[in-house]
């Protein structure tokens, strides 16, 4: 273990050739083209036509009024009558249904007429003796997508008293829509004096939106009905037009009167993704939606290929392993230990085992505390504990020492990394040095008075992100003019920190308190993940899975712990290490395997548990070995 001194509807008519005007509730742009003749509130079965008001009493202001089987109230609100359907539909069997199913049997009749199963929606409707929407709404719909405009503005005032208690400010906007649809259509039959008539005349003296009353006006000087489609972002006079403005007509309507577009695919999407946010091991890069997942069951990602069990126990250091990480090409494996030796260890990806390569021991007596590839995955960064003046920097393909750094022997140069696109490196410690050096260890700029224990190169190859002993994360850039500035700050001593490859998300070691999410964008705390025991020791985390799902931390209490990224509880505990585990690394590029590195002198790689399998045998004289171990789902 590393210390550190940090811690100080109806039916249709059609009014043209090439219009057809379903009256089904909820009918989406892309099905209005069809032509239904199932009734939904207006057909054989609707005892009032298309076009007249529904007998029965009518009354306005609070007093309730029954109309083709809706009992409408004063707050705009209505419920089918069954006593009335009873009476209109001869062939209702007498169901007796409460308001819920009453709103899943519309729900089911909106879907079925949305794929064009008209009769079966027509079925439905008179034997359960529901209605799709209010009679008032299926007319305004039908003469909406007609273009019969002085219909559907009488249509409207009908409708009034349900929506919005009649709020006279919704009412314009509706019309100013319905309005703003009619001056179009003139425009595109070249009709240049009635766009005109209702631009100044019905359009202007509502006195909304003036703003766009002006743009509509600057449509006159269109010269070609393509140029007016373009200006105006519109699809031109006809049913996918006037259907698109039906939907957003609905936007104003109680439920109860008129249901948004395609209500029931809406709250399958939303049972999907509220799955999807309780799968305790969900992939966030698959795109769960209605044509990826399956409604017939639950959804729940499996944990085939996850990092269940020890695969290998690798076992050639004779000290405690501080750290190790693997390579961002994901084919190599390197650990750090307190006996001064880095190992490089191979990384076959189709068995998921680990061959020992070299060990790169120039390091003198320097314990190493850390290592950063650079992102070619050819060199790699080696560093000590906090008296140690001296970096490193081999080439990992031949085995030699590419770079020594050392600047002073009064320096502490205890963390480092390299910049993201591999021309520089940055390096520090609790001495007040920050350096900035190439390649060939030559310092370019360097940061006086600067203490930090954890350092990052963000995305943008300029700043530098270091957690100093104020308990803070601050940026420094060293392009003219040079600035420095607080990106977060903890109640207690930041130990380690690492930054995801979205470069959005740090994980923060904090000691006595675990492990911490922020975003860095918004400089906010996200979560506090539970579980993990720490308190003045460099314990590394990491984040790790398929897009980074997940995220993993050592512990002083033997175990390696392993959340999801959206919650705070752990989703599993390995158990397996004798001592502290102080160092975890998931492959950026084989996701099943997983590497931590412990006090106990041994580095455990982590894979799936094999098919029908539920352990495997140790073998304590072997450095690379398998080994049973826990995953305990918590």
């Amino acid at each position: 273990m590393q210390s550190t001194s940090s811690t100080s509807t109806g039916s249709s008519s059609r009014a043209t050739a090439d219009v057809s005007a379903p009256n089904f509730g909820g009918g989406s742009a892309e099905n209005v083209s069809r032509d239904t003749s199932a009734g939904g509130g207006s057909g054989d079965d609707n005892p009032a036509p298309a076009d007249e008001h529904p007998s029965g009493s009518s009354t306005r202001n609070g007093h309730d009024a029954k109309q083709n089987g809706f009992a409408v109230n004063n707050n705009g609100s209505c419920i089918v009558d069954g006593e009335n359907n009873r009476d209109n539909n001869t062939s209702y069997r007498g169901v007796q249904l409460d308001k819920s199913n009453q709103e899943i049997i519309r729900l089911i009749g909106q879907y079925l007429h949305d794929v064009g199963l008209d009769k079966s929606v027509k079925t439905l409707m008179v034997e359960s003796g529901c209605y799709l929407e209010h009679p008032s709404a299926t007319k305004f719909r039908e003469h909406v997508l007609m273009g019969d405009w002085v219909k559907a503005d009488l249509d409207l005032k009908d409708l009034e008293p349900l929506i919005d208690n009649g709020k006279q400010s919704t009412i314009t906007e509706m019309k100013f829509i319905l309005l703003e649809q009619k001056y179009l259509e003139h425009l595109d039959d070249a009709n240049p004096l009635d766009a005109l008539h209702v631009l100044r005349s019905e359009l202007t003296p509502l006195q909304h939106n003036i703003s766009r009353v002006h743009q509509l006006s600057s449509y006159m000087m269109c010269s070609t009905n393509q140029d007016l489609y373009q200006r105006a972002k519109w699809e031109g006079k006809g049913i996918l037009s006037r259907a698109l403005v039906m939907e957003r007509l609905q936007t104003f309507m109680p439920p109860s009167v008129m249901m948004s577009p395609r209500r029931l695919r809406t709250l399958l999407q939303q049972a999907i993704e509220l799955q999807s946010q309780h799968c305790p091991c969900h992939d966030m890069a698959w795109e769960t939606n209605l044509q990826t997942v399956s409604l017939l069951t639950d959804h729940c990602c499996t944990t085939d290929g996850f990092p269940m069990q020890t695969i290998q126990i690798l076992t050639d250091h004779c000290d405690e392993v501080w750290f190790c990480k693997f390579s961002p090409d994901g084919l190599k494996l390197a650990t750090g230990s307190k006996d001064s030796t880095v190992i490089i260890w191979d990384v076959d990806p189709y068995k998921l085992t680990l061959k020992h390569r070299r060990v790169l021991d120039g390091q003198a007596q320097l314990s190493v505390s850390f290592v950063s590839w650079s992102p070619d995955s050819k060199l790699i960064l080696v560093g000590g504990t906090e008296d140690s003046h001296e970096l490193y920097i081999w080439n990992v393909e031949d085995g030699k020492l590419f770079v020594k750094f050392s600047q002073s022997l009064e320096d502490s140069l205890a963390c480092g990394a390299f910049s993201r696109d591999g021309t520089r490196f940055v390096c520090g410690g609790q001495k007040g040095q920050l350096y900035l050096c190439d390649l060939n260890g030559t310092i370019v700029d360097s940061w006086e008075g600067v203490r930090v224990n954890s350092i990052a190169f963000r995305a943008d190859n300029k700043t530098i992100l270091a957690a100093d002993n104020h308990f803070r994360i601050r940026g420094y850039n060293f392009d003219s003019p040079r600035s420095d500035f607080d990106i977060l700050r903890e109640p207690h001593p930041i130990m380690t920190f690492s930054i995801n490859s979205a470069d959005r998300l740090a994980l923060l070691n904090v000691s006595n308190q675990g492990l911490h999410l922020w975003d860095i964008e918004d400089k906010c705390l996200v979560r506090r993940f539970q579980g993990i025991r720490q308190s003045n020791f460099a314990i590394h985390s990491c984040f790790g899975g398929i897009n980074e799902s997940f995220v993993a931390s050592g512990s002083e209490d033997k175990v390696v712990y392993i959340w999801h990224i959206k919650r705070e509880e752990p989703l599993a505990k390995l158990a397996g290490h004798t001592k502290t585990v102080n160092c975890v690394s998931w492959n950026p590029v084989y996701p099943s395997l997983l590497a931590s590195a412990s006090d106990d002198a041994t580095v455990r790689i982590w894979g799936p548990k094999p098919n029908g399998s539920n352990a495997t045998t140790e073998s304590d004289d072997c450095s690379s070995s398998s080994s049973s171990s826990s995953w305990n789902m918590t």
